[in-house]
């Protein structure tokens, strides 16, 4: 008998590590091809880890609940055959690393993301820098997510580290960093020590400065105290983190969509008798941004420091409610390069996966610009929280009959419409008001203008 490693499995270009979840089969289950052998999660979705063999499972190499790295072995499985005929059907399954040492290699050759956030665009010199400070190991995401947030060296090698032989994982870092505020006075005292020790030519360890003590809430006779799940945890200190980078500005318009709505109604029955599904709203309006997006490039863009990325690909993120209250953003690649029904099919296809938490990993990577339906819960209008490293986020109310007045060659006329307000919140760093404020006109004009003869 020889014995067979299961791999943690690439799951997506900027995906390099996974929590174990739960392991779906026990000791000594025999295991057939394709079966399912643990569940794990990443930063972005849920996922399953099957067999590529048959045989008996013989041992874990990870416990519920902790974090492996792709390439990383995480369970052995027993299979008929020679020990060397077992390493050469291992490598010729699994074409990843199989050895802590040239896991950590691939580790650092590997694109990362935090939970709704793109590859981190790094510089140059440091991503050159050793990633091991007074022999203490720091991952590239580590190291990524620290330079974002401002978190000096000094900081660093403060923060007490939950993995194993006390490595710092992402998670400490985000701890670390949502339990120190933003405090400018204790940066500054971080800053000034880290100098001193830099100019003196000291070698001896800084004095951690503790951070800010975290807010105590007393519970009331009668609470019940409810602790977030992963996800919810991620998205907390995602929206902590972008209000924290980006000034936030908002911009209103108000678009009579009659023509949009009238033309639904028309060819919506038709179209899923011959399509087999729904077109909703949600693909016309991705239209309209999507144009209004090559319209105006400017708003397409990230920003890196001073610098300022004009993405070439329109990739929008189309935020979705699960069935658990959570949220997440799966995105459309290339949506300006799809005809209608593509977008149609897309949103139907994106929306369906995310409430079955069967989307991949690349399914909600990528995206430049995300779009959220408000109005599907009765709401008329609201100011939503950037998606970082995006710069700017569009939300749409419901559309609701008011009345309003009509310009025609016999003057004004009140007549009832279908109205429905449109507001965008985007990083004024690189986006003013005029820019947003005129972009968000013309995604309203695109939709006030739709072809009622339009075929689908």
């Amino acid at each position: 008998m020889a014995i067979f490693k299961l791999i943690l499995p690439k799951m997506g270009e900027s995906v390099s590590e996974a929590t174990i979840t739960k392991w779906v089969k026990a000791i000594g289950d025999s295991i057939k091809e394709d079966d399912t052998i643990a569940e794990i999660a990443t930063d972005k979705v849920d996922s399953e880890v099957p067999s590529p063999v048959n045989g008996v499972l013989k041992e874990f190499l990870f416990q519920e609940g902790t974090i492996a790295q792709v390439g990383e072995a995480i369970a052995l499985i027993e299979i008929d055959g020679e020990e060397s005929s077992s390493e050469e059907h291992s490598s010729t399954l699994i074409e990843e690393p199989t050895t802590k040492e040239t896991s950590q290699t691939n580790v650092e050759e590997t694109d990362f993301a935090i939970p709704g956030i793109d590859k981190l665009e790094t510089k140059e010199d440091s991503v050159s820098s050793s990633t091991i400070t007074e022999g203490r190991f720091y991952s590239p995401l580590v190291r990524s997510i620290a330079q974002q947030e401002n978190v000096s060296q000094v900081e660093l090698d403060t923060i007490i580290g939950s993995g194993s032989d006390g490595r710092v994982t992402k998670q400490d870092v985000l701890d670390y960093i949502a339990s120190r505020g933003v405090a400018p006075v204790r940066q500054a005292q971080v800053t000034q020590t880290a100098q001193k020790s830099h100019t003196t030519g000291s070698v001896s360890k800084t004095t951690p400065i503790p951070s800010a003590p975290a807010q105590l809430i007393k519970s009331m006779n009668g609470d019940e105290i409810v602790e977030m799940d992963r996800m919810r945890r991620l998205i907390a200190d995602h929206m902590v983190q972008s209000i924290h980078t980006s000034p936030h500005v908002f911009s209103v318009v108000e678009a009579d969509v009659t023509n949009l709505v009238n033309w639904r109604n028309k060819v919506k029955d038709a179209y899923k008798k011959r399509e087999g599904e729904n077109i909703t709203f949600t693909p016309l309006i991705i239209e309209a941004i999507s144009k209004a997006l090559k319209d105006f490039p400017m708003i397409n863009v990230s920003v890196d420091g001073y610098n300022i990325i004009k993405r070439k690909h329109i990739n929008i993120g189309m935020a979705a409610a699960l069935p658990s209250g959570n949220l997440i953003v799966p995105v459309i690649k290339d949506a300006d390069q799809l005809s209608l029904v593509g977008l149609s099919k897309a949103v139907n296809d994106l929306a369906n996966r995310a409430r079955a938490n069967q989307l991949k990993p690349d399914d909600t990577q990528g995206g430049t610009f995300t779009f959220t339906n408000i109005g599907a819960f009765g709401n008329i209008f609201g100011m939503p929280i950037i998606n970082q490293p995006q710069a700017a986020i569009l939300a749409v109310g419901s559309i609701t009959k008011k009345p309003a007045v009509i310009e025609t060659e016999d003057g004004d006329v009140i007549a009832i419409r279908h109205m429905m307000y449109l507001t965008m919140s985007y990083d004024h760093r690189v986006i003013d008001g005029a820019l947003g404020g005129t972009f968000l006109r013309r995604v309203g004009d695109y939709l006030e203008k739709w072809d009622k003869d339009r075929v689908i």
